[in-house]
């Protein structure tokens, strides 16, 4: 039987892609730690944290259910927070569902006609939601009634239930997804843009203290600047590098096991991976920099196109590393220096 150390288990059990912006199982169920109760609480989007401040303030003045908000943008970068934080500022009920779970207008309107006055119903991923169930929703956010088909046929008849004023809070990674008629009827439309390092710092060291993780700030700040501008990756990285900093007895995460463990995960100093590396090098050694087209790079990288567009693209265009023109993608100059640095 071979032997195993500390580091080469840390490594096999997260094999998955760590820079992922989605959830795993595991993150989900311990997000509730972590997760800032208040407005007060929650660092970064500075700009959509006033907005939405004003809004919940108005709505509580006027003793009224807050207008229906769509909150779009990458994934991993607060969206559902920020649905719980806007519930608890009310002090109304919350309720979450998702667009994928919502398969039959029966669904919907049971969990609509459940819900008590100012209510906040909560929709992951709200462009999956079907037409069937987006008709639905049009009587509910703007009458607060839902029609329903009883019966076929000739027997078939109409049956209008009231609804109890509530809000409809909806997040979405597509905005373009979502049909116009429904996009319109949400008042309060607000984006949510990857984070600043400063901001990311303050997230990974509220963590730190939740999680009873010592760090210092070099260590927080450097993990920040590798964390692709996305609290769900930082939270992620945290807790690795605290599993690399307890192999090694390390009593506190400083900026040296930081680099470590990074390094032992393959991310590099500005934040890519080996996937985001391939990426650009594709373009630049295939396709001598672009532009080339994204279902071209998809069919050299054996990736989906839709992987590329959703998961490894807005952060590299973000990064300033890549461009998107009519003609295809291609490498900034910045992303050029990077790569002749790693050769």
């Amino acid at each position: 039987m071979t032997e195993e150390n500390g580091d080469d288990l840390i490594i096999r059990r997260t094999s998955t892609r760590v820079l992922s912006p989605e959830e795993d199982q595991q993150e989900i169920r311990s997000v509730n730690i972590l997760r800032p109760k208040s407005f007060a609480d929650y660092p970064g989007q500075d700009h959509v944290k006033a907005n939405l401040r004003v809004y919940v303030e108005a709505a509580s003045k006027r003793g009224k259910s807050l207008d229906h908000v769509i909150l779009h943008g990458p994934p991993g970068l607060g969206k559902t927070t920020l649905a719980h934080i806007i519930a608890y500022e009310l002090g109304v009920p919350f309720h979450s569902t998702s667009g994928p779970a919502l398969d039959k207008p029966g669904n919907l309107a049971g969990i609509l006609v459940g819900l008590q006055a100012g209510s906040l119903l909560f929709i992951d991923e709200i462009h999956r939601l079907s037409i069937q169930i987006e008709e639905v929703l049009y009587s509910a956010m703007e009458d607060f009634s839902i029609d329903l088909i009883i019966g076929q046929g000739q027997t078939a008849r109409t049956v209008t239930l009231p609804v109890a004023p509530f809000t409809l809070v909806g997040a979405t990674t597509k905005l373009s997804s979502l049909s116009r008629p429904f996009l319109s009827r949400f008042g309060i439309q607000e984006k949510l843009e990857f984070y600043e390092p400063e901001a990311l710092c303050e997230i990974i060291k509220r963590s730190a203290h939740l999680l009873s993780i010592s760090i210092e700030d070099e260590g927080a700040y450097n993990l920040a600047k590798r964390s692709r501008g996305t609290p769900r990756i930082a939270n992620r990285l945290l807790k690795r590098v605290c599993d690399f900093a307890s192999i090694h007895s390390k009593e506190s995460i400083d900026q040296e096991i930081v680099a470590y463990a990074l390094s032992r995960l393959d991310i590099d100093e500005w934040g890519l991976d080996r996937v985001d590396r391939d990426i650009l090098s594709v373009i630049l050694e295939k396709y001598s920099g672009g532009p080339v087209g994204i279902e071209t790079i998809a069919v050299t990288l054996g990736e989906e196109r839709a992987t590329l567009e959703e998961v490894y693209e807005p952060f590299l265009v973000h990064s300033d590393l890549i461009t998107r023109t009519p003609r295809g993608r291609s490498l900034t100059e910045k992303a050029r220096r990077i790569l002749s640095k790693g050769a």
